[in-house]
């Protein structure tokens, strides 16, 4: 007809059969899409086209673009905060994973590279129930709570647990700890290490595993120290699990 006309993306196509939703290059994105996406992460529901759309069984994954800083939108701590876990994805160093990377044409296009995937053994209509399944089912002893608070309380306080980095005044480091959703999306990941591990209680391996993914991008920095965050963070990390008192 001669009019533009809008058409809802791949987000609002699948809406509720959406399982995972990947967001190649997060900070590319202006922060208003960015906005928009960690709604759908928090109330799995979105308005648009005068209709309300839900994600009851979404799982979102993003990567961002670590060396451009031009026209690039850094995601704000508090949005870093919504996501349960942040991985640094190095360049494999084997020989054979690298030589598929360049020369496996399936590398090469993302939609061939996923249907050689295995389909799943479970319905992914049941992942919900069962996550909450695994996180009723998993308990901790009082002595793994005194732990989890202690390490919660260490990324707000580090001189209380003596941390110490080589050349940082550890009484200016910490600008906020550690929020209680990042303590409880650590809690959830040990739970699923526990059960994975044939348990129905925690243990501090457990917490232990996933600390550092799940609380390295959770500590906030004063501004002095936040252009170091990448060393810091991990240096910190190292310190709560060799410094806080294990039970």
């Amino acid at each position: 007809e001669g009019k533009p006309r809008i058409e809802p993306g791949p987000l609002l196509r699948h809406g509720e059969r959406l399982t995972t939703f990947f967001f190649n290059e997060i900070n590319r994105a202006r922060p208003q899409v960015q906005s928009l996406l960690l709604r759908a992460m928090a109330e799995r529901t979105l308005s648009a086209f005068n209709r309300e759309y839900s994600f009851p069984h979404m799982t979102v994954f993003a990567d961002r673009n670590r060396v451009e800083k031009e026209e690039t939108f850094e995601l704000a701590s508090a949005a870093r905060d919504r996501f349960m876990f942040e991985l640094r994805m190095l360049t494999p160093s084997d020989d054979d994973t690298r030589r598929a990377l360049v020369f496996d044409p399936r590398f090469h296009d993302t939609d061939a590279l996923i249907d050689t995937v295995t389909p799943g053994v479970v319905d992914w209509m049941q992942m919900n129930t069962i996550g909450a399944a695994i996180q009723r089912s998993v308990s901790a002893t009082d002595a793994l709570q005194r732990y989890a608070m202690d390490i919660w309380a260490a990324t707000s306080d580090p001189v209380k647990y003596g941390l110490q980095i080589d050349g940082v005044d550890m009484s200016r480091l910490i600008l906020a700890g550690a929020s209680p959703r990042g303590m409880g999306m650590l809690m959830r990941a040990a739970r699923v290490v526990a059960w994975m591990d044939g348990r129905d209680y925690l243990t501090p391996e457990d917490m232990r595993a996933v600390l550092p993914s799940t609380l390295v991008h959770r500590v906030f920095f004063t501004p002095v120290y936040e252009l170091r965050r990448a060393e810091l963070a991990d240096a910190l990390v190292s310190q709560m699990l060799e410094q806080v008192a294990t039970p």
